[in-house]
């Protein structure tokens, strides 16, 4: 079983830290967009992630996000 954590932030680290977990989860999504799709012409510049194949990104992505989530419902508790 993993450990769990308590980390104390103030509100404008725990924006930062958010922040960061948005970008990598946008990321991975553009990736696994990317691997189905073959090319992204519309899209702004960005690095494709390496992986094994989109669901592997996707899986990442909803990692992240899950993550994203917790973060959130914390804050509103």
């Amino acid at each position: 079983m993993a450990k769990t954590y308590r980390i104390e932030l103030d509100e404008h680290d725990l924006g930062q830290l958010l922040d960061g977990l948005v970008i990598r989860a946008e990321s991975w999504r553009r990736t696994a967009e990317y691997l189905r799709a073959g090319d992204m012409p519309d899209a702004e510049f960005f690095v494709i992630e390496e992986c094994r194949d989109e669901d592997e990104a996707d899986g990442l992505a909803d990692r992240y996000e899950a993550i994203i989530k917790n973060i959130k419902s914390q804050m509103e508790a």
